[in-house]
Formats: C-alpha cells, sequence, structure tokens
C-alpha cells in the first residue's frame, strides 16, 4: 500500500522523475480546463441559460460571498485565485470515486506547492492594496522586536497549511485501505461516501484559510 502516489514512477532521470501525482495532476488540469472552455464559450445572459452556466454561476457566487464574508471589500479581484484552489483541491479529492484513482492532494509535494502559491500571493495582494512600503512595515508591528516572529509565522502558517491538507487526504486513502483487505465490500464504501464530504470539506477549509491571510495581508491601516 502507497503512502503518497508520489512512490509510484513512470520515469527517472537523475533527479528529475515522472510520478503518479505529477500525472493525475496534469490530466486534471487538462480535464478542468477542457471543461471550463466548453461551459464558458457559450454563456449569455438573459433567462434562457444551459444548465452548467447555472451550475457555474452558483459556484462562482457562492465563492465571491465567501470571500466577502471574510472581510475583503472586493471579493471579485480574489475568485479567480481563491476559486481556482477550491475547486482543483475539491476535483481532485471527489476523483476518487474512480477505482485506482489516487488523489494528488494525498502528495505532499502537491500540497506544499498550493501553500506556497498562497504564501506569494498573500504578499502579492498585501503590496498590490497597501504598497510595498507599508506592507513590509506591517511585519515591524506592534513593535520592531517582533519582525522575527512575523517572518517565522509567514513561513509556519505555509508549513501547517501543506502538512493539514496533506495529512488528512492521505490519512483517509490508508484507511480505506486498510478496510478493503479486512472487509471488501461494505466498509470502503462507506468511507468512500464519507470520504467525499471530507474532500469537500478540506477543499472549503483550505480556501477559506488562504481567504484569511490575504485578508489580514491587505488590511489598510487606519492612521
Amino acid at each position: 500500500m502507497r503512502i503518497s502516489p508520489d512512490q509510484l514512477v513512470f520515469w527517472r532521470s537523475g533527479f528529475v522523475q515522472l510520478n503518479l501525482t505529477i500525472v493525475t495532476t496534469w490530466v486534471l488540469m487538462l480535464v478542468m480546463s477542457v471543461g471550463a472552455l466548453l461551459i464558458t464559450r457559450s454563456i449569455k445572459s438573459g433567462r434562457s441559460i444551459s444548465r452548467w452556466q447555472s451550475f457555474l454561476e452558483i459556484i462562482v457566487t457562492t465563492i465571491q460571498q465567501q470571500i466577502g464574508q471574510v472581510g475583503l471589500k472586493h471579493p471579485e479581484r480574489y475568485v479567480a485565485f481563491i476559486g481556482t484552489l477550491f475547486l482543483f483541491i475539491a476535483v481532485s479529492n471527489l476523483c476518487t470515486i474512480f477505482p485506482g484513482y489516487e488523489p494528488p492532494s494525498g502528495s505532499l509535494s502537491t500540497t506544499s506547492a498550493l501553500a506556497i502559491t498562497v504564501f506569494f500571493a498573500v504578499s502579492f495582494f498585501g503590496i498590490q492594496e497597501q504598497g510595498l512600503g507599508r506592507y513590509l512595515k506591517s511585519y515591524l508591528e506592534p513593535t520592531f522586536i517582533m519582525l522575527p516572529f512575523n517572518i517565522i509565522s509567514e513561513f509556519s502558517r505555509t508549513f501547517a497549511l501543506a502538512i493539514r491538507l496533506f495529512g488528512n487526504i492521505m490519512s483517509g486513502t490508508m484507511i480505506v485501505g486498510i478496510l478493503v483487505m479486512i472487509a471488501p465490500l461494505i466498509f470502503p464504501i462507506l468511507i468512500d461516501l464519507l470520504g467525499l464530504l471530507t474532500g469537500i470539506v478540506q477543499a472549503y477549509i483550505f480556501s477559506i484559510l488562504a481567504t484569511v491571510y490575504i485578508a489580514a495581508a491587505t488590511r489598510v491601516q487606519e492612521d
């Protein structure tokens, strides 16, 4: 039983390798990109819209509302980034209904990459909203003594994001594998159903935490 899809390597040349995580990630990105193009190419206004467009509008509107509730003043600026995070993690986890599929979110390399994108997005949006000088000054608040602690906080929460998602998805995959060996007909079905719910919850938590971090970085200090 594999702990991570990284362990299944298809090709290796020196330190460069092509493993199951990379293949699954790129397949998911391709499928989601093609699906988005097929849905958005026929978008139109009015009352007579397709079911797919209605579904897409519900998702976008819900994500935008959640971003606004966190405290960001202009949710539309962040929908693309936060929405992509949520949809990728959610689809990655939901595809576990397919036999033999191993989610890339069960790989520490994938969760680390997602956490690193959040790390840079926080800085990008923070600088965009406050300006470089004011954003860097926030690391000295409330006093300059807090500078090393604020820097450590930035890196530690990025690490925590990666570990939290990886641990939850990996543990769920291992539990299913163990139950398949114990009772291959009953328990795996129930655990898979629970895993689908857990996968959505994990995608939501990851996206909300990313939104909270961005909201903290983009806050405009009052004089």
